[in-house]
């Protein structure tokens, strides 16, 4: 008992189970590691491995889900998905056990189900329910001593933070399946371990799941007492806190403000010739102070309107991120790409000077530049850029916030209502790599190019993902309104009945990804649908219908007991309309192998 999991050490886990052998081939027995008095013996024989509820005092809970992924696996019959780790960053996409034989629904094979009732845990609104929710304990199974089977690396404690059904294809079959995004919680106030001690004493029905965050890691307590908002400053990251403090955790474990911890933003100075930041001087950021840094950039005006060469150049960086390029690029990269976003979307009256905002946005404590030598960094110019071809783009804080998919809305909401709200702004996205920010429904999910076969004709193998959509929740849903819009009350009549619109607050389409789930549905007219999904309206906090232009109310969302609307997803379709005013939200949530 008390024996402790390390983030990156390597177990065995053998067909010889016995707890009592401490190491087998040179390797930590996994069942040695994780044996004890009260649980029973832990599985790592399929890909997702719950271990049984305990039923405490006035509450059912689960001990902890073991989750493991089989790379070599990847691409079967057996696994058709492919399983990406990104630990770097904080991420793991997994795919759930439905398979192409198997003819039960989707969400009743047995990992899919346990994942799903996993999800609802990690969705909870409250800490007290939080308390109760099941870790994800993740592992990844690795090759040693020349074999591929019986080794697993521990990857760490991770939380679900958005699910989405999907459709996938195996023996030329289409089939249904889950795919869940995991974050991957920084346990680097803890050393990287996960003491096991915190998992029997989730399972000791004498204990309440309160009594047993005492054992748990200082981010998994931070989660349980604020949700999903707080994520970005618990996730797993190539940056971390000072080891021995995790963010909001003061010395003895005690919460104290997570806004006290960094420095209030800078303000900008009166000109934009001030000199750019020394490398390495960045302030630490939060989602509030950065979205404070994006409001406040020290731009030039010309004729009462903002130049558009610092925010272009922003929403360029933040796409890399948004695609999964490198955060830094080349001068000469830069330079033809956000010359050709300035030359098409900059002020008809502004010069093209890509190198403006290439060096002057360091002074913004968002971006960097590397490569410049220090002779040169006193006034540099086009043509030392081009001589010594610097690199420049996002500071990896900057990066690391962009990362999780509400602040990077968030982001683009703010840089857009405030200095391109005069743009076509499908055409801006849509130029930028990042089509589906402008409205709330997003762009559904096409096919993707896999690899193109020579022959008389051009041919491509494609891989498709679809969204499926439950027709039955829509209806559901219209029914229990009775047709009428919960915006304004109007209910249409047509022929043969009544007519309205079922609209999802957080799309399903990219880059929103947002479940098909009750709470993300409300009942529009045609006329409020097209306006809440062009984003000219949004719900308030206090649920005040109210106008993106001016903040003007308009009504008051009328509410049905029998439907719970997810006050995150209100949150994140706030966010897209730039009219977010809290620090964070919940990240993406939804509805939810073996």
């Amino acid at each position: 008992m008390g024996s402790q999991l390390r983030v990156g050490e390597v177990l065995r886990s053998a067909k010889n189970k016995d707890p009592s052998i401490a190491l087998i081939d040179g390797y930590p027995n996994i069942h040695h590691v994780t044996a004890s008095r009260i649980l029973a013996q832990v599985q790592l024989s399929k890909g997702i491995n719950p271990i049984a509820k305990v039923k405490a005092p006035g509450e059912r809970r689960r001990p902890a889900i073991l989750i493991r992924a089989s790379p070599w696996k990847a691409g079967t019959v057996e696994t058709p998905w492919h399983d990406v780790f990104d630990l770097d960053n904080g991420h793991v996409r997994y795919f759930g056990d439905h398979r192409v034989d198997h003819t039960v629904p989707v969400g009743t094979t047995q990992g899919n189900a346990v994942l799903l009732e996993a999800l609802s845990e990690h969705q909870a609104l409250t800490a007290e329910q939080r308390a109760l929710a099941v870790p994800l304990l993740v592992f990844a199974a690795v090759s040693r001593n020349k074999t591929p089977k019986g080794y697993v690396e521990f990857c760490g404690v991770a939380v679900i933070e958005h699910v989405e059904q999907i459709e996938q294809e195996a023996k030329g079959q289409p089939f249904p399946n889950y795919r869940y995004d995991l974050a991957v919680l920084d346990l680097s106030a803890d050393d990287d371990r996960v003491d096991w001690a915190w998992i029997e004493a989730r399972g000791n029905p004498k204990l309440s799941a309160a009594d047993s965050l005492g054992h748990a890691p200082r981010s998994w307590r931070q989660w349980v007492q604020h949700g999903h908002g707080v994520l970005p400053e618990v996730r797993r990251q190539t940056i971390r806190p000072v080891r021995g403090r995790a963010p909001g955790l003061d010395s003895a474990g005690g919460h104290h403000e997570i806004l006290g911890l960094f420095p209030e933003p800078r303000q900008p100075e009166d000109t934009d010739s001030e000199r750019p930041a020394e490398a390495g001087s960045s302030d630490e950021l939060t989602s509030s102070t950065f979205m404070d840094k994006l409001k406040s950039l020290t731009v030039h005006q010309r004729n009462g309107r903002h130049s558009r060469h610092k925010p272009l150049t922003l929403l360029w960086g933040i796409s890399r991120v948004a695609t999964g390029k490198p955060r830094l690029a080349a001068w000469r990269q830069f330079r033809d790409e956000v010359g050709g976003l300035l030359a098409e979307f900059g002020l008809p009256e502004s010069s093209v000077t890509p190198e403006y905002p290439f060096w002057h946005l360091q002074t913004s404590r968002l971006w960097e530049v590397r490569g410049v030598p220090s002779e040169q960094a006193a006034k540099p110019h086009a043509a030392a850029f081009d001589r010594f071809n610097p690199k420049g783009g996002m500071t990896e804080q900057t990066a690391r916030l962009l990362a999780d998919p509400f602040v990077r809305s968030q982001a683009v909401a703010v840089l857009r209502e405030t200095y391109l709200a005069d743009i076509d702004q499908h055409a801006l996205m849509e130029r930028l790599g990042l089509a589906g920010y402008e409205s709330a429904s997003g762009v559904g999910n096409g096919a993707e190019d896999r690899e193109t076969q020579p022959g008389p004709a051009a041919r491509r193998t494609v891989t498709a993902s679809h969204i499926v959509r439950d027709m039955g929740l829509a209806d559901r849903v219209k029914k229990l309104h009775s047709d009428r819009c919960q915006v304004c009350s109007l209910q249409l009549s047509t022929r043969f009945g009544t007519y309205s619109e079922a609209a999802h607050i957080r799309g399903l389409g990219r880059p929103h990804n947002g479940p098909d789930e009750l709470p993300n549905l409300l009942v529009l007219c045609p006329n409020h649908h097209v306006q809440f999904d062009t984003l000219a309206i949004y719900i308030g906090a206090d649920g005040t219908v109210c106008s993106t232009a001016d903040g003007s109310g308009i009504g008051e969302l009328r509410r049905h007991p029998a439907h719970q609307i997810s006050e995150a997803h209100l949150r994140y379709h706030r966010a897209l309309c730039g009219r977010d005013t809290t620090a964070h939200s919940p990240g993406p949530a939804a509805t939810a192998r073996t």
